[in-house]
């Protein structure tokens, strides 16, 4: 069984597992990142689905982590993952990738009858934890296609693992569960009641489920083969690992900070809280019940901010930071962006691929750009209001590369502590900071900025806002791509 973590000191390997890339970070015990290396998560066409090249992210991780070892005094290994991944596997880590059936791709889209199948199998919101998501988003429903589509390998897989349990099972023999990461809208884990969903018990997947370890667990060193043979420290030690979200958002609390809700930005704009209560979850406007590391509900809300910047800037926006002046002429102007561009519904339920822009048309590049910086700031302040309490925001993503991202936020928030932290490991820090989490006597180190000079803006924004929360709930049929 599990042993609770040494406070070793030494390096921590952190293996941080994102739907495009994977990266393999070398960070201090207090969560300082001193080296990463990344390579793109292939992904391969199938049969029997278009699936994850686990054999070929495996050799690049066993040779990286040997990489570093050289050239850095590792103690601890770790692992990150999304909450869309999981791994059905059989009884033998060292057998090829350890896999009874192909990952799969949760871009991946569902075949109709699995699709009609899982849907009354998928039990209350709480079971859920989020509202039936786009393609094989989640999951449950991705064990409910392995089992209906190949039953027989399906009845000999010994273990479901999710991601990050996955890579630590491969490294130390050991299969463990964790509630973060089935937390995260898995479909399996309801994180109110805390117990498996009923879908759980009635598909008989119950025999699947190892037992649950706390995120920070020791599950002993890495196995002495694959040691010898990639050059890893023999006495290397493997904790059981969780959510990237909930690490994220661990690193927050580790820091000492409480009643604080953080925004997160990328491919998706997500939102957790302590205190939303329960009650106020409402899972047509992308809100979520997720987990963090030590089980307690978190409330949550997503939407694909990064693909909806993407449909309005375009592919290939122009570099450098967007000029306030162009957005103060867009506010001007009441030129807005509304909801959704992508297949997800986010925030507005029914609003699908039903993205358009009102007033005159963006001219340039850079107003494209601009445009969509200030769509994905009140996204983000929807995001936001949406989760309710806390006097606190912390900032912290890709969209913070632009300046203008956190003022904007800021002045849509007026009644908020907005603050940013532009450190962009937010993932990669939580997941060490795991190795301390016995021992830790003081808060870990956290440098957050204030936003600063939003008195203009938020002069110029807070009637556009209004008026962009209230058409953004009309749907209309998309007239600009």
């Amino acid at each position: 069984m599990p042993t609770p973590s040494r406070n070793e000191q030494g390096t921590i390997a952190v293996l941080d597992v994102g739907k495009t890339n994977v990266k393999l970070n070398a960070v201090t015990a207090d969560g300082i990142v001193l080296e990463t290396l990344s390579i793109p998560n292939p992904v391969l066409p199938g049969p029997p689905w278009r699936h994850h090249d686990l054999g070929a992210i495996g050799d690049w991780m066993f040779s990286s982590l040997g990489q570093l070892a050289r050239r850095h005094p590792l103690s601890t290994f770790v692992a990150s993952g999304h909450g869309s991944g999981g791994v059905l596997v059989g009884d033998d880590p060292q057998r090829g990738d350890g896999t009874a059936l192909p990952m799969i791709d949760y871009e991946q889209p569902l075949p109709e009858v699995i699709r009609a199948g899982y849907a009354p199998l998928s039990g209350s919101f709480f079971d859920r934890g989020s509202a039936m998501m786009h393609a094989s988003t989640h999951q449950a429903r991705q064990l409910y296609w392995m089992q209906e589509r190949e039953p027989e390998a399906f009845s000999r897989a010994r273990w479901y693992l999710g991601l990050p349990q996955y890579w630590a099972w491969r490294l130390s023999g050991v299969a463990t569960s964790e509630t973060s990461l089935l937390g995260a809208q898995s479909h399996l884990w309801n994180v109110a009641e805390r117990h498996f969903a009923p879908i759980v018990e009635a598909r008989g997947w119950r025999r699947l489920m190892p037992p649950f370890a706390q995120a920070w667990q020791d599950l002993g060193p890495v196995r002495a083969a694959l040691a010898r043979r990639h050059g890893l420290p023999q006495e290397l030690r493997v904790l059981v690992g969780a959510h990237d979200s909930s690490l994220n958002h661990y690193r927050y609390h580790a820091a000492g900070l409480s009643d604080f809700i953080v925004i997160s930005t990328g491919t998706w704009i997500v939102g957790f809280s302590g205190q939303t209560p329960l009650d106020r979850l409402d899972e047509d406007r992308g809100m979520t019940l997720n987990s963090d590391i030590f089980g307690n509900p978190l409330g949550g809300v997503l939407t694909m901010g990064g693909r909806e910047f993407s449909y309005v800037a375009g592919q290939e926006p122009p570099d450098g930071p967007v000029p306030e002046q162009i957005v103060r002429r867009l506010i001007a102007e009441r030129i807005m962006a509304l909801p959704s561009f992508g297949d997800d519904n986010g925030l507005f339920p029914g609003s699908a691929g039903h993205g358009h822009i009102t007033g005159p048309k963006p001219e340039t590049a850079m107003e494209r750009k601009a445009l969509a910086l200030l769509y994905c700031a009140l996204l983000t302040a929807e995001c936001v209001e949406a989760l309710g309490a806390g006097p606190s925001v912390v900032l912290d993503g890709n969209f913070l590369r632009d300046p203008l991202y956190a003022r904007l936020v800021a002045a849509l928030l007026q009644d908020r502590q907005v603050r940013f932290n532009l450190d962009a490991y937010g993932v990669a820090s939580g997941a060490a900071l795991l190795a301390g989490q016995r021992t830790r006597a003081r808060p870990a180190p956290l440098a957050l900025a204030e936003v600063a000079d939003i008195a203009p803006l938020t002069a110029a924004i807070s009637d556009y806002a209004a008026r962009w929360r209230a058409t953004a709930r009309v749907h209309a049929e998309p007239v600009f791509h």
